[in-house]
């Protein structure tokens, strides 16, 4: 009889909600001084640590850590009025940032997340590619 071991979450491999958050730092300074988006994100944010602290919840709920995030992804990004390259950017700048931070195996897992993600909002938000 084969006996079953359980995967350690993606959450825990990442190094759980600290880690999580140093990371989430790292990619929104970057974030911030790209000519692309950051000044969407500085015109959007008027504090820095909270928008942190409510993005690491929403990374945990997708990486199977603790579910601390409580909605609203969609309905603070309709006024924003994003393009297709808006999404190119942030997506670029989120592979880059997670390839530095995080083991191959755990930054390809978080880059599919986020492409999947990417696509979902993209479709919501009626943004052609």
């Amino acid at each position: 009889m084969q006996e079953f071991v359980a995967q350690p979450k993606l959450f825990d491999q990442l190094g759980g909600r600290p880690k999580l958050e140093l990371f989430l730092k790292n990619f929104y300074a970057t974030v911030r001084i790209d000519p692309t988006i950051g000044p969407i994100f500085e015109g959007a944010v008027d504090d820095w640590p909270a928008h942190i602290q409510k993005i690491a919840g929403f990374w945990s709920l997708q990486t199977g850590g603790p579910p601390d995030y409580r909605g609203g992804l969609l309905a603070r990004h309709i006024p924003l009025t994003l393009k297709a390259e808006h999404f190119a950017a942030w997506l670029t700048l989120w592979e880059k940032s997670c390839r530095a931070h995080f083991p191959e195996p755990e930054a390809r897992e978080m880059i599919g997340k986020a492409h999947e993600l990417g696509t979902r909002m993209r479709s919501a938000l009626g943004v052609r590619s």
